[in-house]
């Protein structure tokens, strides 16, 4: 193996440092994950960030979805792109697969960590990842970005500090419901932040006819139907927060004219997931004192809400119009805020939700098995009701057998962050943060 200082890729994909780059909560992680293992993988939608963030920590970078001649090299000997500067950065490296393997045991033969920064936009078949790599290689999950690092929320409310027990209290917010429409259809594109309203709109579902069109169609070889793709992602997003069965998606994919097979459907919803356009929002199962009995469907969320509003046809205007819609677009826009916090100190995102139907929009779930349950409420007249669920939920569950209540918190869109007398937290989403 060549030196990796001294490969023929290196002096000329020395990677340049962008000008104007807004710092994104996974910076720190991917910090922490490279001083302890030989390879991450930062993996999430075209788009997001994912190359940007990862520059700000390579050495060194092969661009492997634009680069003909790093493809070439990599079909005559993998190894020749590996050499450069460490951390090197091989960016898409999905399109020539063939580099797990060699990564991996680059990765071995160097015994260094911090070696390579490996980016890619859709999962590949698990045939391709079957040496897993355990020990050398770790996964970074990246999404869209979030109100704190677009710099719609002040992150004065930290979801770390709440959880561990400090008071939720921020000054009134200058978020209105519009602004929350705003934001929603506009989503957490990097790209689309200085963008006009109206342009971030159109672009946001240009991506999603991106998606219909050709994204698909790079997993595989088998033929798709943009028409019924795209009706598939309208269905998702007429259930978007909710746990919709394959089959009932298939039924409203169809329409009036046909059935969409549901083989074929569950073939394009995991083609989705791969491409991380859609994010499922596991089912939490904690133990009861009651008889309850917990559902374990997830929740289907895209990954970010503008790609449901761009599936819906529906502007800010026309959420303003329908709030319903713009409520359950609401929930989206702040499971993918806090599953971008929670990630930064190891905790999850999941729901509740059982027989009797009692339902919880969110639950943090911290590694040592503490949790925290949020109801996500886009009018300040629904907050009585949701401490009351709050309430009755926790009162549901056995903490001696799940784990210990952390906090009991409604998230809305705007007004003060307070703790109310009965210890619920009130947090306004733009005052929310790690």
């Amino acid at each position: 193996m060549c030196n990796p200082d001294n490969g023929p890729f290196a002096d000329s994909h020395v990677t340049p440092r962008p000008a104007a780059y807004r710092p994104r909560v996974v910076d720190q992680e991917l910090v922490d994950r490279l001083r302890s293992r030989g390879a991450v993988v930062i993996e999430g939608p075209k788009a997001c960030g994912k190359t940007a963030t990862a520059m700000q920590r390579a050495a060194s970078v092969v661009r492997l979805d634009v680069d003909a001649g790093a493809r070439r090299a990599v079909e005559i000997d993998p190894e020749l792109v590996l050499d450069g500067p460490t951390p090197r950065l091989l960016d898409e490296w999905q399109t020539a697969p063939v580099l797990w393997n060699h990564v991996r045991r680059a990765v071995d033969d160097r015994a260094l960590p911090g070696q390579f920064i490996l980016t890619g936009s859709a999962i590949p078949a698990d045939d391709i990842t079957r040496h897993t790599g355990a020990g050398r290689l770790t996964r970074l999950r990246m999404r869209t970005m979030s109100s704190f690092e677009t710099g719609h929320a002040t992150g004065l409310v930290s979801l770390q500090a709440l959880i561990g027990g400090q008071a939720a209290r921020s000054p009134e917010t200058a978020v209105t419901v519009s602004d929350i429409a705003v934001r929603v259809a506009v989503g957490g594109w990097p790209a689309n932040l200085a963008l006009p309203e109206r342009d971030a709109v159109r672009a946001a579902n240009d991506y999603l006819q991106e998606v219909h069109r050709s994204e698909i169609h790079r997993l595989d070889d088998g033929r798709r139907d943009p028409r019924r793709v795209a009706a598939l992602v309208r269905a998702v997003a007429r259930h978007v927060a909710a746990p919709a069965p394959t089959a009932a998606l298939a039924r409203d994919a169809g329409g009036t004219e046909r059935h969409l097979d549901r083989d074929t459907a569950a073939r394009y919803l995991d083609a989705l997931d791969r491409l991380m356009i859609t994010e499922d929002q596991p089912a939490w199962t904690p133990h009861l004192r009651s008889r309850s009995r917990t559902r374990t469907a997830p929740k289907r969320h895209f990954v970010d809400p503008s790609l449901a509003a761009a599936a819906l046809g529906a502007t800010p205007q026309r959420l303003l119009r329908d709030v319903e819609t713009l409520g359950l677009l609401f929930e989206s826009l702040v499971v993918r805020d806090l599953r971008v916090y929670a990630q930064s100190f190891g905790a999850t995102v999941l729901h509740y939700r059982d027989n009797t139907g009692l339902e919880v929009d969110a639950i943090v779930e911290t590694p040592d098995g503490a949790w925290a349950a949020f109801e996500i409420k886009l009018g300040q007249t629904r907050i009585d009701d949701a401490a009351a669920t709050l309430l009755k939920f926790a009162e549901r569950v056995d903490d001696r057998r799940t784990g210990p209540l952390a906090r009991l918190g409604v998230i809305t869109a705007t007004g003060y962050a307070y703790d109310r007398p009965d210890g619920v937290a009130v947090v306004p989403i733009g005052t929310l943060g790690p």
